[in-house]
């Protein structure tokens, strides 16, 4: 529907939505991003819904207040890979970026620094998230199709009908067992495609324990996505 701005000390930047499905007027803090989205009704026009906002002002500036600051990926930045922190350094030997203990070395213009950060991290989520693809599929006796990487920021991982399966590619800076277990969620959607008693009983076989990854991606999932690469 468009955008409007809440006045006040911060603005608040509002993205309008009509929903056919909507019984009243609602907000939604995105935990990932921050987004605020005011979702209306038919038949609630959008001064009705303007007002309900300003009436929840102090509140949406409180949710915001608890957002993790953005970090801007350059040399001498800090990020996460597999749960551990490593620097991004400026230099290094040869033309590719290479990790070396807890420094990842990125040659050539400083300013490209967080792109091709950002490149050797997708490469990397690509070849874990095969190899435990590869290892819980196998479990299962079952194939997937093809593995797609995206940068989603509503789910971490999807299954289709036809046995393709989507990840963000920023679970490679999650620790090493929250990547596995998303594997391990969508590899069992294979053989359910549902989230029945049964599902969560073939996620369990896949990968015993499974409980705490959870709730450490669904506790600190939205912090992954604080890392800018230069977009």
């Amino acid at each position: 529907m468009g955008a409007y701005v809440l006045p006040g000390n911060p603005p608040v930047n509002l993205h309008l939505r009509r929903s056919g499905r909507a019984r009243r007027i609602s907000l939604r803090v995105s935990g990932v991003d921050g987004k605020v989205t005011l979702t209306l009704p038919h038949g609630v026009n959008e001064r009705e819904a303007l007002a309900f906002a300003r009436t929840k002002a102090d509140w949406l500036r409180a949710q915001l207040g608890r957002q993790p600051e953005s970090v801007e990926v350059v040399p001498g930045t800090a990020v996460p890979l597999g749960g551990r922190m490593i620097r991004v350094e400026a230099g290094g030997k040869g033309r590719r970026v290479q990790l070396a203990d807890d420094a990842l070395w990125v040659p050539g213009d400083a300013a490209e620094a967080g792109a091709r950060v950002r490149a050797w991290l997708k490469a990397t989520a690509r070849d874990r998230l095969a190899d435990a693809s590869d290892r819980y599929a196998a479990a299962l006796g079952r194939a997937y199709s093809r593995i797609t990487l995206r940068d989603t920021r509503s789910r971490w991982g999807s299954c289709t009908h036809d046995g393709g399966l989507m990840y963000s590619w920023r679970l490679v800076m999650a620790p090493v067992d929250v990547l596995d277990y998303v594997a391990a969620h969508e590899v069992a959607h294979l053989a359910e495609m549902n989230h029945g008693p049964a599902f969560w009983a073939t996620v369990d076989r896949l990968m015993p324990g499974y409980k705490a990854p959870r709730r450490w991606l669904r506790e600190n999932g939205a912090h992954l996505h604080r890392y800018r690469f230069g977009d």
